[in-house]
């Protein structure tokens, strides 16, 4: 838990602001509050380190939530996102996701709901920056290798059997929490890195998008939902780990099934 997370707070309503706003004082977060997405972008700017969680009324005088998301993805893409309406459907929470934002909640929001999706987004976060201080661990212990002519001697540590998933030229240990692709390191989110570890421990099997959010994210949805989300995050994998994104060699969709992850990709 981060006690001392910079969360930025953005509504209109000042009372639910400054309301929200003190039980994250209370939660021993520190807050900032804005009135409007373009007092919270110009905060974002100048703020020194940058904020933690960023809690969006999606509905803003001005420039809306969603631009807002924009607009702190542009100075931030550390910075997590949660949106809050009173005017939400599952289209606008599946736009949100496209856009990178972590969770979308309905008003009226219980005080549990809203503290428990910025618990989980501040694990997620710091997971994620734990994450990327293993690949840079990684990737300057590979380059001073090389810089001695080492690497051909290098032995990595050795990781159970059963932590380690191969499939081809993809590597997923699942005790470091690192996905390699040809002994490269591969930057994933959580969420990435559990999907991906869905599909490859089931290689050649199809996985319906149901079962992918049930094995990655833990819950129950329909299928429109599942397919709108599984799909977002789909796209964001194989932009990181396909040589040739828009012709997936690994990741494969099924038209009307679902997805698979090939062991032997053409």
């Amino acid at each position: 838990m981060y006690t001392n997370a910079e969360i930025l707070i953005v509504d209109d309503e000042t009372a639910e602001r400054i309301t929200l706003g003190e039980v994250l004082r209370l939660e021993g977060y520190q807050v900032t509050l804005a009135s409007s997405g373009e007092e919270a972008l110009a905060l974002a700017r100048k703020e020194a380190p940058i904020f933690d969680i960023a809690i969006l009324d999606l509905r803003l005088p001005g420039i809306d939530g969603l631009q807002v998301l924009d607009g702190i993805r542009q100075i931030s893409e550390e910075t997590v996102v949660i949106l809050i309406t009173g005017y939400g459907s599952l289209e606008t929470a599946v736009k949100a996701l496209r856009k990178g934002a972590y969770d979308f909640l309905l008003k009226p929001c219980p005080v549990d709901e809203v503290l428990n999706a910025v618990r989980r987004a501040l694990s997620e976060l710091k997971a994620g920056r734990h994450r990327r201080a293993l690949v840079q661990q990684l990737q300057s212990t590979l380059k001073e290798l090389a810089q001695t002519d080492a690497v051909d001697d290098f032995q990595p540590p050795l990781a159970e059997a059963s932590d380690l998933v191969q499939v081809d030229d993809v590597m997923l240990d699942r005790a470091k929490h690192l996905v390699t692709y040809k002994n490269e390191p591969v930057d994933l989110t959580p969420t990435e890195f559990r999907l991906l570890e869905c599909l490859i421990s089931r290689a050649d099997e199809v996985c319906s998008p149901q079962e992918l959010v049930k094995c990655a994210q833990g819950y129950d949805t329909d299928a429109w939902g599942a397919r709108s989300i599984v799909r977002v995050h789909i796209r964001r994998l194989r932009r990181k780990l396909e040589p040739l994104p828009e012709n997936p060699r690994y990741i494969l969709n099924i038209r009307g099934v679902g997805y698979l992850f090939a062991s032997k990709p053409e």
